[in-house]
């Protein structure tokens, strides 16, 4: 990890209205995340992670602050800006995996990379290690519904990865899991990021996974609380 920001949230505020009644959901929240690090964000469910996941990741606007991602000033910024810079710093991780269901797992993952202009050969190879480093080198063909639970959100995951973003956004991406899986597939997880040199910003509700992070953040009350360092993960060699 070394000072230079990935992402800065400054004074970031977001409303929304059921009715008349306004609902105040982030409150002049700030936020820096540095260049390799990865920052756990807890809370309790309804205290906006995900809202404030999304407006980290481009996906929506706050109504007042800043928004700056690898040092480009993005609150004023066009759709079209937003859009190319979520394609190339950006990677999702939803407790859901939305995968495409007529293809098959390791398709899944070749397909954003072409899109981002990888040539075929370059896609395929990235897409078989990350899967392999999930341990689905047995399902590589298998297409969504020949998957269980577990492991499509292991191709989500390589998916998320496949383009090598700068920072990975994730939202409970093994909520859906058995206790066991959730964690050999979140360990890993955070495995790949450290070894990438990845930056991160991860949505959990399990303390002792957030514990194994750079550091943790508390939203609450529409604000950041804590910050403190945390245990490392140890970091492998470095892929590409």
């Amino acid at each position: 990890m070394n000072n230079t920001s990935i992402l800065q949230l400054k004074n970031i505020s977001k409303h929304f209205y059921q009715g008349d009644q306004k609902l105040e959901v982030l409150k002049g929240l700030d936020l820096d995340i540095k260049t390799q690090e990865v920052v756990a964000l807890v809370g309790p469910s309804g205290s906006g992670k995900s809202t404030l996941l999304q407006i980290a990741g481009l996906l929506e606007r706050p109504n007042s602050g800043e928004v700056f991602l690898n040092g480009t000033d993005c609150s004023s910024a066009s759709d079209a800006l937003r859009t190319n810079l979520r394609r190339d710093y950006l990677g999702f991780v939803y407790q859901y995996h939305n995968l495409l269901s007529d293809f098959s797992a390791i398709e899944n993952v070749v397909l954003p990379q072409l899109i981002a202009g990888k040539n075929k050969k370059e896609a395929k190879d990235k897409a078989e290690w990350l899967l392999v480093r999930l341990g689905l080198k047995e399902r590589l063909k298998h297409r969504p519904a020949e998957l269980s639970g577990g492991e499509q959100q292991r191709v989500a995951i390589a998916r998320a990865l496949a383009n090598t973003p700068k920072l990975l956004l994730a939202d409970e991406p093994t909520g859906n899991l058995d206790p066991t899986t959730s964690d050999n597939v979140f360990l890993e997880l955070l495995n790949i990021v450290k070894e990438t040199g990845l930056s991160a910003l991860i949505a959990t509700h399990n303390m002792e996974l957030a514990a194994k992070m750079d550091r943790q953040v508390t939203l609450k009350d529409g604000k950041l609380v804590g910050g403190s360092k945390t245990v490392k993960i140890q970091a492998g060699k470095n892929f590409y």
